[in-house]
């Protein structure tokens, strides 16, 4: 069934497209097929899909979106399409037991996958990211060969707007910016507030 993946990966990306125009913006890195977590403010469930229609078609290819497990498996055509069309990395919201809920991103990142996460962990609603979760800094430790790229979403909450389930007509668009290197003796709370700005500084850009 891989045509039928490809073919409903194509209509959805230029649904997508039409839709909100998904244009990329390169600012501080230019597109690239090497390894690489991209990571973003999170509003909507949509962000992941606007991320994957922004990346070219070489990236997109290699690039994983993290998806929550308990919304995009919630029916047999979302896990479908987040499975088959876009590949994605499922993870739990919320910790089972002595489970590492970054198994599944390791696994994915030492097959040489690249990733699109939100260091948030849930959507927010204010005009500022919420405080980044510990998990960007965990991978930064144990892949420092791995690009980490942030990005901001521009407008997509306004798509999809909460409560809502017809997708509204909206001009969006994503800034990638320069990489982030985790310094050698950062700790993660300088590690993660400078992550955030380093997405925040992107909306004006």
């Amino acid at each position: 069934m891989k045509w039928a993946a490809r073919l409903v990966g194509a209509l959805l990306l230029g649904f997508v497209r039409l839709l909100t125009g998904a244009q990329a913006r390169w600012h501080g890195c230019p597109p690239k097929a090497e390894q690489r977590i991209y990571f973003a403010n999170h509003q909507s469930h949509a962000d992941l899909v606007l991320i994957w229609a922004a990346l070219p078609t070489e990236l997109r290819a290699i690039t994983r979106p993290i998806a929550a497990k308990d919304y995009w498996t919630a029916s047999r055509l979302k896990r479908w399409i987040t499975t088959e069309v876009f590949n994605a990395v499922y993870v739990e919201r919320e910790r089972k037991g002595d489970e590492d809920p970054l198994a599944p991103l390791i696994e994915a990142l030492d097959k040489g996958d690249s990733l699109i996460l939100f260091p948030e962990g849930t959507r927010g609603h204010a005009e500022d990211p919420q405080p980044f979760k510990s998990g960007i800094y965990n991978l930064a430790r144990r892949f420092p060969d791995v690009v980490l790229v942030p990005a901001w979403i521009h407008n997509v909450q306004r798509v999809m707007p909460k409560g809502e389930v017809v997708p509204v007509p909206v001009l969006c668009s994503v800034t990638f910016g320069a990489p982030l290197a985790l310094g050698p003796d950062e700790d993660r709370a300088a590690f993660l507030a400078r992550a955030r700005e380093a997405v925040m500084a992107l909306r004006e850009v």
